[in-house]
């Protein structure tokens, strides 16, 4: 016959404390270590964006022998004031004009025939330059030949 081992209760204990303290080791080692991340913020209900007019712009052709110029980015029906002046500042040519739409230039566009010939002698001696009045605002300097007669 065969004696059977006496069960060790303190034996017992030691497993069971042992798995708890693997399986416990084993969930801490699974856990995130950073925090979690913050939930997205809700989406706004209407978005508003705010953005700058394109600035004006002016160009320079040649027309029945004179100067013409043309611009646009300027305010749909408002006034535009176009100049033509000399690099000393004399001007040699202003005139106030509407801006309308046009299929090709964006904005409010001018197109405007000034009395000015052209073309001349090689050089610009002088610039156009135009002022928005709605939007008190100038366009940048265009620089253009200003044809004078030397006596």
């Amino acid at each position: 016959m065969r004696t059977l081992a006496r069960s060790h209760p303190h034996r017992r204990a030691r497993r069971v404390t042992a798995l708890a303290v693997t399986s416990v080791a084993a969930v801490a080692l699974a856990a995130p270590t950073a925090a979690p991340a913050p939930a997205a913020p809700a989406a706004p209900e209407s978005v508003s964006v705010t953005t700058k007019a394109p600035a004006s712009f002016l160009f320079k052709y040649t027309f029945n022998g004179h100067l013409n110029i043309g611009g646009g980015n300027f305010t749909v029906n408002g006034p535009v004031t176009l100049y033509i002046k000399l690099n000393n500042g004399t001007i040699m040519f202003r005139q106030t004009v509407i801006a309308k739409t046009h299929p090709i230039t964006p904005g409010g566009a001018i197109y405007v025939e000034t009395n000015v010939s052209s073309p001349c002698a090689p050089g610009n001696n002088g610039y156009a330059r135009a002022y928005d009045r709605t939007t008190q605002t100038w366009s940048p300097r265009l620089p253009v030949p200003v044809c004078q007669r030397i006596d």
